[in-house]
């Protein structure tokens, strides 16, 4: 049995708990993006990268790495199933994630739903990597412990972000399209509840701030009630001051009896020590990453002496080589906007996603590109990581990426070009570089990875040819 955690000395230990994980820092999202330097390298906060991931994937990351499974109790065996079936779902509920495009479980859920609709219930930490779906398995969980017969909330997930909240809850109103009795109610900005008024809804998305309001202050429903707490992008929630606080203070409200699921893609090991102090005996299931690969991936550089000149080297690689789509990075806002505006100007239908831009522009504008309406992305390292976009063909670094002290950023680049290649096929990397120390980066890069990156002669049209075909 694991000890009491005494909640009361807990909040009087916020300081120190608070230097303990004061190496977990996102961006703050209050500051007002244009008092930053486009000089600067680009950047969103971590809610917010999160988002951007789950809404560009058409589908699934396959995974074929197998899953670490560490268990506290040994005595609780770890099931996986290959198929939803196995898991005697309500019909209904099984008919949704059939419509939903779901034919078999993925890695994470066939490992996961076993321990989350086991009975007695089992607290679980999930860590996966974006695109494996973790939200599918958790959305699943929940649906599947709700008991219509009781007219009051007795789940709830907490996200970070109004937009992850309202993502969560559409991936639940469509597998929950053929089980209208189901009844959930979002929690966030701009939803109001008439004061005295009891929630009867079965199941509450929403972030914590709101959920404190209606729980806590306005007591439209009780937290003892609630038998499932799920806490979406975990390493968020618990790396974010504020967050961690809030929901501290919603987890001690909880009964000893509520199941606990942390899901998230990435624990930060002083982020994944905190939870555990948060969920009592749980089981931790860790999917390793599928990592990126430059096998299938053909790597050039090509000389220029300026940016016009990278830019010219550019228009002759795009307007030779037969290529899908094409997404071209850039390490400051301010040179991703100049070649926007550029190649807007001589005929290119481009899209360009910086942190300047808001939430819902950046949505709008991987919408555009995933549907194929601009066949050129400029971006930053704003989507360095995450984005899996079955057309793109051919990577371009504008700019090569480099460190804080001006050195090789490797896993970047790794990460950058991973961009291309993927589901199999091949890709091109072409790598811009405009002097001797960037030339310096290119040979560093080549040399980590031991692979060879060809000169490209962007003025000869024959050898441009060659490499796309």
């Amino acid at each position: 049995m694991a000890q009491k955690i005494d909640w009361s000395k807990y909040a009087l230990e916020q300081d120190a708990l608070n230097s303990k994980i004061e190496k977990i820092k996102v961006k703050d999202d209050t500051k007002n993006a244009d008092s930053e330097s486009d000089e600067g390298p680009d950047e969103v906060n971590l809610a917010e990268a999160s988002l951007l991931k789950k809404l560009v994937r058409k589908g699934l990351v396959t995974n074929k790495n197998d899953i670490e499974i560490q268990r506290q109790n040994p005595n609780s065996p770890l099931h996986s199933v290959k198929t939803f079936e196995a898991l005697n779902l309500n019909p209904n509920l099984l008919k949704g994630i059939y419509e939903m495009g779901f034919n078999a479980p993925s890695k994470i859920q066939e490992t996961a739903l076993p321990t989350l609709l086991a009975v007695p219930s089992q607290n679980l930490i999930a860590q996966s990597q974006s695109g494996t779906g973790k939200t599918a398995a958790f959305v699943l969980a929940m649906l599947s412990k709700v008991d219509v017969s009781k007219k009051y909330p007795q789940i709830l997930c907490l996200s970070p972000t109004y937009e992850l909240a309202i993502q969560t809850g559409e991936v639940a109103a469509h597998m929950a399209k053929f089980c209208p009795e189901i009844e959930m109610k979002y929690a966030v900005r701009g939803e109001e509840v008439p004061s005295g008024t009891k929630l009867t809804e079965h199941i509450i998305i929403g972030t914590p701030g709101k959920v404190m309001d209606w729980a806590l202050k306005y007591r439209h429903f009780n937290l003892q009630e609630i038998t499932v707490f799920v806490l979406d992008e975990a390493d968020v929630m618990i790396a974010q001051q504020g967050h961690q606080d809030q929901c501290i203070r919603i987890h001690k409200k909880l009964s000893s009896k509520c199941q606990m699921m942390f899901f998230s893609a990435t624990y930060n090991q002083k982020v994944m020590e905190f939870a555990k102090t948060i969920v009592q005996n749980p089981i931790i299931i860790r999917l390793k990453r599928e990592e990126e690969s430059l096998d299938n991936i053909q790597q050039y550089y090509v000389n220029c002496g300026s940016k016009m000149a990278k830019y010219n080297a550019l228009t002759n690689i795009y307007g030779t080589v037969g290529v899908g789509q094409a997404i071209i990075f850039c390490q400051t806002k301010k040179t991703a906007n100049w070649l926007s505006e550029k190649m807007s100007r001589d005929g290119h239908a481009v899209a360009v996603l910086t942190g300047d831009l808001s939430v819902e522009q950046r949505i709008n504008v991987l919408d555009r590109f995933r549907n194929g309406q601009e066949k050129v992305l400029i971006t930053t390292n704003v989507l360095a990581r995450g984005i899996d976009v079955e057309q793109v063909t051919i990577v371009v670094n504008f700019d090569l990426p480099i460190d804080l002290n001006g050195q090789a950023d490797c896993d970047t680049y790794l990460h950058r070009i991973g961009r291309t290649g993927r589901f199999g096929k091949s890709g091109i990397a072409i790598n811009l570089v405009d002097s001797p120390e960037s030339l310096r980066i290119c040979k560093s890069i080549e040399e980590h990875f031991n692979r060879k990156i060809h000169f490209l002669n962007a003025d000869d049209s024959d050898e441009i040819e060659k490499i796309g075909s």
